[in-house]
C-alpha cells in the first residue's frame, strides 16, 4: 500500500495552529492624521496604521483586501537570541517557525495573483524560512534570495567570519502573472565594462562572436554555424578553436547578415576576429541583480542615521532598514496607487517610502513605538517636514494622510459565573460588524431597509440583534425580506417555530459562535515565554560577552 508523501520542513508543534479571531477594528481619530489641503492630484489619503498583534491584524484584514496587496515587505524578528530595545528577538527554533508560518499562511490570501513578498533575514532562520515559503507559496514561486551589504566595514573583533550582509528572500503569489520594473539607469551608472561609445552616442562592449566552450563551439556538433565572414581587408575569416580545429560562430549566417552593423572586427596577431556589440539598454534599465551593496541601497549605519535625524532626542530604534532599500524594492514591485503592507512595521520605513512614492500602505506594529515613532515619522512625512532618506531624491513636498486604528477587544469575555458572554465594550454597530466578519458577510448597513446590516450577495443578508424575537416579529421579518431573498438572522432567542420560514436562517448568539474561534487571545506575538521549550543540558560553560564569540552590538 502506497502512501502519498511531500517534501517538507518539520518542527514539534508544526500541526498546532491557532483558531484566529477575526477582530474589528477601530479608529482613533486623536492619532490618524491628514495634510490640510492637497498637494497634488495623486496624494492619497486612506492609508490605514493599525496598533496591535500583527496576527489578529493580518486576519482582521482579510475580509476586506484579500486579493488586493500588490506587495508584502516584512522584517520579521531574526531570532538571534538578542534583546532589542523595543521586542525581545529570541525564541526556540519551532516557535519561531510556527509563528512565522502562521503569518505567512495569511500574507499569502492578502496578495494579489501578481503580488510578491520580500522579506529581509539573517543566515540565522533564512534557510529554514525559505523551505516554509516552498511549502506555502510554491518552490515554483521563489523568484531569488538578494543579498543586501547591510554593513559598509568589517567587524575587526569578529572571531570567524565577519557578516556584512543580510538576505532578502522574494517570493511571488504566481510567478507567471508577476511583473516587474527594471532597475533605472543612466550613462554615469553603468558597470564599467561597458567601455566603448559608438558614433550615436550609446555604451556598449564587445563579446567575441565566435562560440566559446561547451559542446556547441565546433564545426562537428554545430555544422550550420561554420561559414566565413568577410573581414575588412576582403579575407575570408572561418571560425577556429583555440586548438586550431574548425569552430563555429554564435550567430546563424542570416543574423550576421542582418546584424552586420553589431560586427566589430579587431587585428589581433593572429590575424582579424570578429566581435560583437552589446549595448547599455538604459531606456528600459538594467535587471535586478542579487547582490545590492551599501552604495546603492544604504547599510544600517544609514538607517540608523535616518532615524536619528527624524528624533534626536529618542532611544534609536535597533533594526530600522534605509529609505533607499524599500524604494527599490516598492519601484521594482509596483505602480502608483498599488497597496504595500507591512506588518512588522518597526520604526515606520515602509509606510514612509510608500507615501513618499504615492502607493497606497497598511502597517501593523504592536509596540508602543507604533504611537512614539511611527506616528511622529508619518506626521513629518505628510507635513513635508521629512527632507531625509529619499524625499529630496523624489522632490517630496508632503501631502495624502493616515488613519490609525487599535484592534477591538475580543468579542467574547468571561462573566463572573465563568461564562462566554458578549463583550460589555461592544455597541450595536460594532457586535454587527464583528458578527459580518465571522459569517463571512461584508458590513454594509442601509440607511434605508433597517434589517440589512451586512450582505454576501445581492440576494443573500444579515442582522444581528440582542433582543428576543417573538412570533409576530418573524413574521413581519419574513415578509419584509420577501420573495428571492434569504435573511441569517442572528439574535439572543426566539419564540415560535423558525422552520416555517424558508427566507430565514435564525441563530443565537452567543451560543452560535461560541466554538469558532479562540476568545480572548490578544497576544499571539514572538514570545518564547508562552511555549514549552525542552531541557538544555549544558555540558561547559557558556561563553561570555568578553570572550568575543558573539555580536553583541548593532553594526555601525
Amino acid at each position: 500500500m502506497s502512501k502519498k508523501q511531500k517534501l517538507e520542513l518539520t518542527w514539534v508543534g508544526k500541526e498546532s495552529r491557532p483558531r484566529l479571531e477575526p477582530r474589528i477594528l477601530i479608529e482613533d481619530p486623536t492619532k490618524s492624521y491628514h495634510a490640510a489641503k492637497r498637494v497634488t492630484d495623486n496624494d492619497i489619503f486612506d492609508n490605514v496604521l493599525i496598533h496591535g498583534d500583527n496576527l489578529l491584524a493580518l486576519k482582521a484584514l482579510e475580509a476586506d483586501y484579500a486579493g488586493k496587496v500588490k506587495c508584502v515587505f516584512i522584517d520579521p524578528p531574526y531570532n538571534t537570541g538578542v534583546a532589542f530595545t523595543h521586542y525581545e528577538d529570541g525564541l526556540e527554533h519551532s516557535i519561531w517557525l510556527g509563528l512565522m508560518r502562521d503569518r505567512l499562511a495569511l500574507i499569502r490570501q492578502l496578495l494579489s495573483d501578481d503580488g510578491s513578498l520580500w522579506i529581509t533575514i539573517d543566515d540565522n532562520e533564512a534557510h529554514y524560512l525559505k523551505v516554509i515559503c516552498d511549502e506555502i507559496f510554491g518552490r515554483s514561486n521563489f523568484i531569488g534570495n538578494i543579498i543586501w551589504e547591510k554593513s559598509d566595514s568589517p567587524r575587526m573583533d569578529a572571531v570567524f567570519l565577519s557578516n556584512r550582509h543580510d538576505h532578502l528572500l522574494v517570493f511571488a503569489k504566481d510567478i507567471s502573472k508577476t511583473e516587474w520594473h527594471r532597475i533605472p539607469t543612466d550613462g554615469d551608472s553603468l558597470p564599467s565594462h561597458y567601455d566603448k561609445v559608438d558614433d550615436e552616442g550609446r555604451k556598449y562592449y564587445l563579446k567575441p562572436l565566435r562560440a566559446m566552450g561547451g559542446q556547441g563551439d565546433s564545426r562537428a556538433t554545430r555544422p550550420t554555424l561554420y561559414y566565413p565572414l568577410t573581414a575588412p581587408d576582403g579575407s575570408q575569416i572561418y571560425p577556429k578553436r583555440q586548438d586550431g580545429a574548425d569552430g563555429a560562430w554564435r550567430w546563424s549566417s542570416s543574423k550576421a547578415t542582418a546584424e552586420a552593423t553589431r560586427i566589430e572586427w579587431v587585428a589581433g596577431r593572429s590575424g582579424w576576429a570578429p566581435y560583437y556589440r552589446i549595448y547599455a539598454d538604459t531606456g528600459n534599465g538594467r535587471p535586478v541583480e542579487t547582490i545590492w551593496t551599501h552604495a546603492e541601497v544604504g547599510s544600517n549605519r544609514t538607517s540608523k542615521a535616518e532615524v536619528k535625524a527624524l528624533f534626536p532626542d529618542e532611544i534609536p530604534f535597533g533594526t530600522p532598514k534605509p529609505e533607499r532599500l524599500l524604494r527599490r524594492i516598492i519601484e521594482i514591485a509596483t505602480d502608483d496607487n498599488d497597496l504595500v503592507l507591512d506588518s512588522f512595521a518597526g520604526s515606520g520605513t515602509t509606510g514612509a517610502v510608500a507615501h513618499k512614492l504615492h502607493r497606497r500602505w497598511i502597517m501593523v506594529e504592536m509596540g508602543d513605538h507604533c504611537t512614539t515613532h511611527v506616528v511622529p515619522r508619518l506626521r513629518k512625512v505628510i507635513d513635508g517636514s521629512d527632507q531625509g532618506g529619499v524625499s529630496k531624491a523624489l522632490d517630496w513636498s508632503g501631502g495624502g494622510g493616515f488613519r490609525y486604528y487599535e484592534l477591538a477587544p475580543s468579542l467574547l469575555e468571561t462573566d463572573k459565573w465563568g461564562r462566554e458572554v458578549i463583550s460589555k465594550e461592544y455597541d450595536a454597530a460594532m457586535l454587527a460588524q464583528a458578527l459580518c466578519k465571522l459569517e463571512g458577510f461584508t458590513y454594509a448597513p442601509s440607511p434605508d431597509v433597517w434589517w440589512q446590516q451586512g450582505r454576501s450577495s445581492e440576494t443573500d443578508f444579515l442582522y444581528v440583534t440582542t433582543q428576543t424575537l417573538g412570533p409576530e416579529d418573524l413574521v413581519a421579518l419574513s415578509d419584509d425580506v420577501g420573495e428571492g431573498r434569504s435573511l441569517l438572522v442572528l439574535c439572543a432567542a426566539w419564540r415560535g417555530n423558525a422552520d416555517q420560514f424558508h427566507n430565514l436562517t435564525l441563530r443565537k448568539i452567543p451560543n452560535h459562535i461560541r466554538s469558532t474561534c479562540e476568545w480572548g487571545h490578544d497576544d499571539y506575538s514572538l514570545n518564547v515565554a508562552n511555549l514549552p521549550i525542552a531541557e538544555i543540558k549544558l555540558v561547559a560553560p557558556l561563553p561570555s560577552k568578553q570572550d568575543g564569540l558573539f555580536d553583541w552590538e548593532e553594526d555601525e
